[in-house]
Order: C-alpha cells, then structure tokens, then sequence
C-alpha cells in the first residue's frame, strides 16, 4: 500500500457517507472522516463503519478548518477527496445552501488542487432542474429552472468542479437520484424527504395535492449509490473526468405509485389534481398546515417528466442499475410497515389461518 492511499472522507457520518466507507474498508483502503461534531459512523444496517482517522473539520472554512497538525499528516497520506457532505434538505435558508453546498465545494476543490489528488465530487441527478425528457450523464444543462434551492446549490457546486478542471484538478462526479432504501431489503435507517411525503399521504393528511399521474420519479437504493461512489473513488483512472448517474434503472410513474399504495388496505392514498386547479387554500386547516410546511416542498417532482441515462455508470460497475420499479417500491413500503415507520402491518392471511388454527385446537 502506497503513502498515500488514504481516501478522505466528507460526510462520512451521513447516510450514503458511511457506507462509502465501508466500502473503501472492505477494499483495503484506509478512511479520513472529516467531522463537525463527534458524530458516529453508522452504517445502513446499524453496524459501525470503522475509519483510520476522524478529523475534526468544518468544510464551510478553507482547508476544512482541519488543525495544522492534522494537515500537515493529511497532505503526505491523502490520495483521494470524496466530497459527500452537504444539506440535502429542500427548506434550508439560501445561507446554508451558499456555505455548506457551494463554498464547501469550492474548499474541497481548493484542498483536492493544494495536495495534487483527485476529487470525487457527489452531486444529485437533479441538477437537471425541472427540465423534462432522458438527461445524459455528461450532461449540465443550463438556463433551466429548479424545483428548490437545493437543486440550484449543486448545480452551482458541480459547476465549479467542472471548471476546475481547468486549473488542473482531475475530477469525477456522482450524481445520485432520490435515495432510497437497500436495494434488496428496503432497509434504510434515516426516513427523511420523499419518505416523509409519503407517510404524510398513506396517514391521510395529504389527501389532494397538485401533480400530474405521468410524472415520475428516479429512486437511488443507497447500496447501489455507494457502490458508484466508492468504485469511481477506488479506480479513479477509469472515471477521470466522467459523471456518473447513480440510481435505479427504472422510472415510476405517479400512477404506478398512486396504484402500489392502494394495495395496502390501510394507507390512504392521495389524489393529485392539475396545478392549475389546486388550491391550497380550499383545504382544510390541518391539510392546509401539512401543506405549506412540508408538501409544497416536494410538489415539484410530481409534475416532471424525466429519465436519466445511466450507461457510464453501468459501464464502471460492470453490471446494469438494480431494478427499482414496482416491486422495488414494495419492498420499500414493507420495511417501513415492518419497522413501524408507517404504522403497525397488518396481520398477514397465512398468520390469520395460523392463529385461527390454534385457537381451534385450543
């Protein structure tokens, strides 16, 4: 093992961060979290993801605010950034956007060109904004508008890894799409963003919101994001300046999802009606409040029509994108009944036949 094959880490602490390191892990290769806080490393399934060093660090300051010391060890050592660490939230203020997503991109990329190593950036595919049809890897459309200000933030962030490239900087971006749960299991420890959507919707307090059935939705199981981020991170030279979609080979429609979640007899299921005709506020108090706070933050995916291509991504890995269509939601929705996320599951018929059978005996 080279001097320098330490991969340093942003985020690590964070859903798909931590899994990237146990990737790097099991391939031999030695971690560097940066940390803000003295936050545990916990993978997907609740085990500990182990690092070689945990660097007290603050990716809004220049050189991640990382203590001299720390720095010198760090720039003889690193041999790989993975710049992981942003807020994913949509009702972040502008000033959260600008300093943890944009300048701390900027901080990594200044880090990345100080050392001499190579950065691999993760974005989200939906740097495409509201803009409809198959979006390409290679692809950073501009003039577009944004569902949210996150989107708007890591497009800006992309686009100063792009140009870097230009001051030297060898990059790889990753972009996945909205990250789900495990790929086979549907286990997934943090029910944040669509995942609180929908429990709002099945628990009927979302009942009517503005939408159109044919608009889609690109689910990314965090195993198979981390598996694109570390494999771009371990064979950087295969990656070099590619960008990577990193999410389920299939679309679901509004209908697809609206029709799965009517399988399940105790979740409500909500209607979406043309934005022109919705009307926040002819719903009722309580709808109305659910709403405004968390609803009217997601509504924009469910008036867009997109696909993203993923054949570099599939190239890297050697293997297509994991199926994540109906079946895959499924799953989904099983683990969060299973884990009492969406309430208590019902009762299945073949425990209903076995618990009438007893008592029969009895």
């Amino acid at each position: 093992m080279s001097a320098r094959d330490l991969v340093l880490v942003t985020g690590a602490s964070g859903l798909v961060g931590a899994e990237v390191v146990a990737r790097c892990n099991a391939a031999g290769r030695p971690v560097a979290a940066v940390l803000h806080s003295n936050s545990s490393i916990v993978r997907n399934d609740g085990s500990a993801a182990e690092v070689e060093l945990r660097v007290a660090g603050d990716i809004r300051t220049p050189g991640f605010g990382i203590l001299p010391h720390d720095r010198a060890e760090l720039s003889e050592r690193v041999g790989m950034i993975v710049h992981s660490a942003a807020t994913t939230a949509f009702d972040a203020t502008d000033t959260a956007y600008e300093e943890l997503n944009v300048r701390g991109t900027a901080n990594a990329i200044d880090l990345a060109l100080e050392w001499g190593v190579p950065l691999v950036h993760v974005s989200t595919a939906y740097v495409c904004g509201m803009r409809g049809g198959t979006v390409a890897e290679e692809e950073l459309p501009a003039g577009h508008a944004f569902g949210n200000g996150y989107e708007e933030s890591k497009f800006r962030a992309e686009s100063l890894v792009r140009a870097a490239g230009g001051r030297g900087l060898r990059w790889a971006i990753v972009r996945p799409g909205i990250v789900t749960g495990d790929s086979t299991t549907g286990v997934i420890r943090e029910y944040k963003n669509l995942y609180t959507v929908v429990k709002l919707m099945v628990e009927g307090k979302l009942r009517t919101l503005p939408g159109r059935y044919d608009a889609t939705l690109s689910l990314a199981p965090v195993d198979h994001v981390a598996d694109v981020i570390a494999t771009a991170a371990l064979d950087f030279d295969n990656v070099d300046g590619r960008t990577l979609h990193a999410l389920g080979r299939d679309t679901l429609s509004l209908r697809e999802v609206s029709d799965v979640l009517a399988e399940y007899p105790s979740f409500a299921v909500a209607t979406f009606v043309p934005e022109t005709t919705f009307r926040a506020a002819e719903l009722d108090a309580i709808e109305r409040e659910y709403y405004l706070r968390i609803g009217s933050l997601y509504t924009s995916y469910f008036k867009r029509r997109t696909m993203f291509d993923t054949a570099a991504a599939d190239s890297v890995l050697g293997r297509p994108a994991p199926a994540t269509g109906k079946d895959y939601l499924r799953v989904l929705l099983d683990y969060c009944l299973e884990s009492g996320y969406l309430g208590v599951p019902l009762v299945s018929i073949a425990e209903m036949l076995a618990r009438t059978e007893i008592g029969g005996r009895a």
